[in-house]
């Protein structure tokens, strides 16, 4: 009776998943936080905006760019993309530790810690006098906000798996992809009334209200007898299961490059906008414009993919993302591109990307229940690795054309397919475990 009673609160939302597998935990006396119940919608936004933080740490400095450049005295223009380059390094290695961490101290810990620290970190970025002093804030910032991206992805997987998880992750992003769409024009009107630094400042602010928010409603996700002792041996263990897991691994290793053309694709907008299409007061508004194809993508995303899979739609979605590329090749090679033309395809691309990011990550996560913070920290760090070598040399290429940008994503778009191709034995759009997810679906609602 009183089971019951515990479980109808989450049982009347569509999702009822979290609260059973809260209320059927081993450990649930009455004293147990994970009986610290959450709404189903509060748990999709709490989670977005903990994930937001690394996009609040990037999109709204797009504008700003040229001001700290002239402030700061950065000899080369390419050179200021190193305050967005930087921050993903530093979000790669920090993304590394901090999901073992939480395998074994908890997810809320952890996270508290580290956001704290990024706090203290984008404070530093704020009062920065130099050009290395800003750098030295912003990959630490970005080490310390690794936090966020891998043990939200935790937290999720604690309570769902396969499409499950797929389709709670597309809901995360969907709300998650309202900050690229609003940051830019944040940063912009920070500008309007205030020095650039003043974003650090807000950055800081928000950061701390969405910690309090978490310290507060969020329970721990993490049973006691899932967590794990920090020791080689499990760690290791758990790596090399994630390297021997071919659909892991591809996976990831496909995820990395497909978000390689994402960063190329944020490391050159703001210099496309002002010196290719000298569109600088519209720019927030066309950056918004593309930025909400993601969240709409990640929108439908999660409507789809429990019919269809999460294969089926990425795959879909990754070979639609590589044509578009090749038509964006075309058109700049026939000398057709106009504003117009970028801000279409491209919108058409940050589209198919969304039914890539979160699927992607869904797939490769599935074996791991027990460790899912030391393979969610793996499948950062690899993807953060790799997307910001790809990406970095997509910037680096910047001409003054769109070129270089269009000619990556079509290359990285090949490359991704390649490696699904390997992960999945040349078997496309099947959908493995279909009766098991299935069932895990129908247990949500």
């Amino acid at each position: 009776m009183a089971m019951a009673s515990r479980n109808r609160g989450w049982r009347g939302s569509p999702y009822g998943r979290i609260g059973a597998d809260m209320a059927s935990s081993p450990s649930s006396a009455p004293h147990d936080p994970l009986e610290a119940q959450i709404g189903f919608r509060e748990f999709v936004i709490l989670c977005a905006c903990l994930m937001a933080m690394n996009a609040l740490s990037i999109d709204p400095m797009l504008p700003a760019l040229p001001a700290i450049s002239r402030d700061l005295a950065i000899p080369h223009p390419n050179d200021r993309q190193l305050i967005i380059s930087l921050y993903f390094m530093g979000l790669g290695v920090g993304s590394l530790l901090f999901g073992v961490l939480s395998d074994r101290f908890g997810r809320k810990r952890v996270m508290a810690v580290a956001m704290a620290l990024f706090i203290i970190s984008s404070v530093a970025c704020a009062a920065a006098h130099s050009f290395a002093m800003l750098l030295v804030g912003r990959t630490c910032a970005g080490f310390f906000a690794g936090a966020s991206r891998v043990i939200t992805v935790g937290i999720v997987r604690d309570r769902f798996k396969g499409d499950a998880m797929a389709r709670v992750m597309s809901l995360i992003f969907a709300v998650f992809m309202l900050i690229p769409v609003i940051a830019p024009s944040f940063g912009q009107a920070i500008l309007w009334i205030a020095p650039w630094r003043w974003i650090f400042w807000a950055l800081a602010i928000l950061a701390l209200l969405i910690l309090l928010w978490m310290m507060v409603r969020l329970p721990e996700t993490l049973r006691p007898e899932l967590r794990m002792r920090i020791t080689p041996g499990a760690l290791f263990s758990t790596i090399g299961q994630v390297i021997r897991t071919r659909t892991s691994i591809g996976y990831m290793m496909a995820s990395g490059v497909v978000i390689g053309g994402l960063m190329g694709f944020i490391l050159s907008v703001q210099q496309i906008f002002f010196d290719v299409f000298h569109a600088a007061a519209i720019f927030p508004i066309c950056f918004a414009a593309i930025a909400g194809s993601m969240g709409l993508g990640s929108l439908i995303n999660s409507r789809l993919v429990s019919r269809f899979g999460a294969r089926r739609l990425s795959q879909g979605a990754l070979i639609g993302f590589t044509l578009i590329a090749l038509v964006h090749l075309s058109i700049i090679l026939a000398g057709l591109e106009t504003i117009y033309s970028f801000m279409v395809l491209q919108a058409m691309t940050m589209m198919s990307f969304a039914f890539t990011g979160a699927n992607f990550s869904a797939i490769s996560m599935e074996p791991f229940h027990k460790g899912a913070g030391i393979a969610s920290s793996f499948q950062a760090f690899l993807t953060t690795a790799v997307s910001s070598v790809l990406g970095s040399v997509v910037g680096a290429a910047f001409n003054g054309t769109t070129l270089p940008l269009t000619l990556g994503l079509l290359i990285f778009g090949v490359l991704a397919f390649l490696i699904v191709l390997w992960a999945e034995k040349g078997k496309l759009f099947t959908r493995p475990h279909h009766a098991a997810l299935r069932d895990d679906y129908e247990v949500m609602h």
